[in-house]
């Protein structure tokens, strides 16, 4: 008599499926970008061969808001059970902006559709020395010279940034506080601060990432 395999739910496959992705290498800088890009392919072909080789298929829907300057791309993810029909997890809010263009579409759905897949499975980004698996974290911020008066204010001006960046309830208003409120912040400590550049982003990514996922838009 053969042995009887106990046939798993739903829940218990996405499971199984998370646990069995790993993770998903970032690509190569290219000229220009400051960052290892997360490229959509790769996510979805990590994410597609787990959760195939589990039973289960994904399906998205996809809602387009468009404003006056960009195009806001809402991708519903659903994952089915092919062993049972009526079975299946909802995977809401992953959304993104787009350009009014040809391609603003298109990279939006791209776009939410990977972290659809990041949220689905929990995957884990990054490379090892780019703030990714082994990240460091940065416990102090160095500030620029200058006399002890530009040192506080720096520091005020940072904490400052982190403060708004935290307490945003929107992706519109997340986004507006770097595109335009704190825009040459960034660019400053980008070009000559790079360690508080990367805290700063990293705090914004992972905010927006927050916001992604509650559906708030």
């Amino acid at each position: 008599m053969g042995v009887r395999r106990m046939k798993l739910n739903i829940y218990q496959k996405l499971h199984k499926a998370a646990c069995e992705a790993g993770g998903v290498a970032k690509g190569k800088k290219v000229p220009g970008m400051h960052f290892n890009p997360l490229q959509h392919d790769e996510v979805q072909k990590v994410a597609m061969e787990s959760l195939l080789n589990n039973g289960l298929y994904p399906v998205c829907t996809y809602t387009n808001y468009v404003k006056e300057s960009f195009i806001m791309v809402t991708c519903s993810m659903k994952i089915h059970d092919i062993e049972d029909p009526t079975s299946h997890v909802d995977i809401e809010g992953c959304s993104a902006m787009g350009n009014l263009d040809k391609f603003g579409t298109g990279n939006g759905m791209s776009y939410a559709k990977k972290y659809a897949f990041l949220n689905a499975l929990n995957l884990k980004t990054g490379l090892d020395n780019d703030d990714g698996y082994k990240a460091k974290p940065f416990n102090n911020i160095p500030q620029p010279s200058g006399t002890e008066h530009d040192n506080n204010h720096d520091a005020v001006a940072i904490n400052n940034i982190e403060n708004d960046i935290k307490n945003a309830q929107s992706i519109y208003e997340l986004r507006k506080l770097r595109s335009y409120k704190y825009k040459d912040a960034f660019n400053l400590a980008m070009k000559k601060h790079l360690r508080v550049y990367r805290q700063l982003d990293d705090l914004y990514k992972t905010k927006e990432t927050t916001l992604n996922t509650q559906g708030v838009i």
